[in-house]
């Protein structure tokens, strides 16, 4: 009977595949967090409390994931339309631009954030205008901003798209024969349609720009209470050997990380579930048409 069903099996290697998967999540990812909490259990709840959400540490954590929202809410809007040059116009050196979509990727960021600091600054080329308008970008909270949305746009262009690639135009044509305007047709038919994955770029932006550091540190200034980062406050902690109070701020940022994007996946769910209709309904609901 045993050898009857491993025959019928649809995907061979089933058992060792997802063994060797439960294996390499728990070692790579389940532990180490594990180890986290673990480490912030033995000390007391006293002093998990100074050190998690002391005056430095709150606003550590208001910085980092403030600063990660507005910028992947930028990269949202950005990246859809870099996305959405890259696939629907044909225009010269269009590939180089489209390579140049994976340069955080592959630049350190060590040398993204010194490249940045180095453009922004008071003397920069970049910097040097913007401060004579009155707009300090190194070493304020806007230059930590525009630090993570360099770092954040590559996430949310190659989730968008894919999709836009695959999305069919003869959606788009029926819309328009139905008398739909091109802002029907893009508002009801085309951006539900990639919303999921917009979504799923904006998440995976937001939690790059959280525990993001290297980028970060040459342009922020790293002044207490104004540009200092999480990730470098815990940095500052483990080198004056205050390992409960680095593990404290470690387990608050994996919390609140934790149900931040479990609340935009679920989000993401949801709006998958409420776009998931026929291909008729959105052509007629964009021209206007009762269904």
């Amino acid at each position: 009977m045993l050898r009857r069903l491993r025959k019928r099996s649809i995907i061979p290697g089933f058992g060792l595949t997802l063994g060797f998967t439960l294996f390499y999540l728990c070692l790579i990812v389940l532990i180490p967090l594990s180890a986290t909490f673990l480490e912030a259990s033995k000390i007391g709840w006293h002093e998990f409390w100074r050190a998690g959400a002391s005056p430095r540490a709150i606003a550590s954590y208001e910085l980092s994931f403030g600063a990660s929202l507005i910028g992947a809410t930028l990269n949202f809007v950005l990246g859809t339309l870099v996305a959405w040059v890259l696939v629907r116009y044909d225009f010269p050196f269009k590939r180089l631009l489209d390579s140049l979509v994976d340069l955080p990727f592959a630049l350190p960021t060590a040398v993204a954030g010194i490249a940045l600091t180095t453009l922004y600054a008071p003397h920069g080329w970049f910097g040097a205008p913007l401060t004579a308008a009155g707009i300090h970008v190194a070493f304020t909270r806007l230059g930590i901003i525009v630090a993570l949305t360099f770092i954040g746009l590559p996430f949310v262009v190659r989730t968008v798209q894919p999709v836009l690639e695959d999305l069919d135009r003869e959606l788009e044509e029926a819309a328009a024969s139905l008398g739909a305007g091109r802002l029907q047709t893009f508002s009801r038919v085309i951006f539900p349609a990639i919303l999921p994955a917009v979504l799923t770029g904006f998440a995976l932006a937001f939690a790059r720009g959280v525990g993001e550091y290297g980028s970060v540190i040459f342009i922020a200034g790293n002044m207490p209470m104004r540009t200092e980062i999480a990730p470098l406050l815990i940095v500052t902690k483990l080198e004056e050997y205050d390992y409960s109070g680095a593990t404290a701020i470690a387990v608050v940022m994996l919390v609140v990380s934790f149900v931040m994007l479990l609340g935009i996946n679920a989000l993401q769910s949801w709006n998958s579930e409420r776009e998931n209709m026929s291909v008729e309904q959105p052509v007629a609901l964009a021209a206007g048409v009762p269904v």
